[in-house]
């Protein structure tokens, strides 16, 4: 049975798409949505900015919160609470590290345009193929 569910989100459709799957799929499971901040490199813009910051990890969080905001409302929309977490780093290695802790991972088909999946790679496929628990890819 399944009771604790990871949902990864970024700001795509599909990542809310898989949040929505998560809730009407599995109603009583706790489910806790992740964010994660990618690494700091020239090809993800968002997180070199973060970098720049004083205290990174608190721009992480606050970059964070519109979309655990979302997602909340989703949730309420299904009468269920998420909770939330920020991770930081690779998102893949992040997804997947923190997978141990859950009984399935459900994630957006892809996040981005063609050049970052191309030059980032693809995410929901890593996490598929290294994850240690059931992964659903939602489209």
């Amino acid at each position: 049975m399944i009771e604790r569910v990871l949902v990864p989100m970024d700001d795509s459709d599909l990542s809310e798409r898989a949040l929505r799957y998560a809730l009407e799929a599995h109603p009583a499971a706790a489910v806790t949505v992740l964010h994660v901040v990618g690494e700091p490199s020239g090809m993800m813009g968002a997180a070199a900015s973060l970098a720049l910051e004083g205290d990174a990890e608190q721009a992480g969080e606050d970059a964070s919160e519109d979309l655990f905001s979302r997602a909340r409302d989703v949730a309420e929309e299904y009468d269920a609470t998420v909770e939330t977490e920020v991770g930081w780093g690779s998102p893949a290695k992040e997804i997947v590290r923190r997978a141990e802790e859950f009984d399935a991972v459900l994630i957006g088909a892809h996040t981005g345009g063609v050049a970052e999946r191309l030059f980032v790679g693809n995410v929901a496929k890593s996490v598929v193929h290294n994850a240690p628990v059931p992964v659903t890819v939602v489209r």
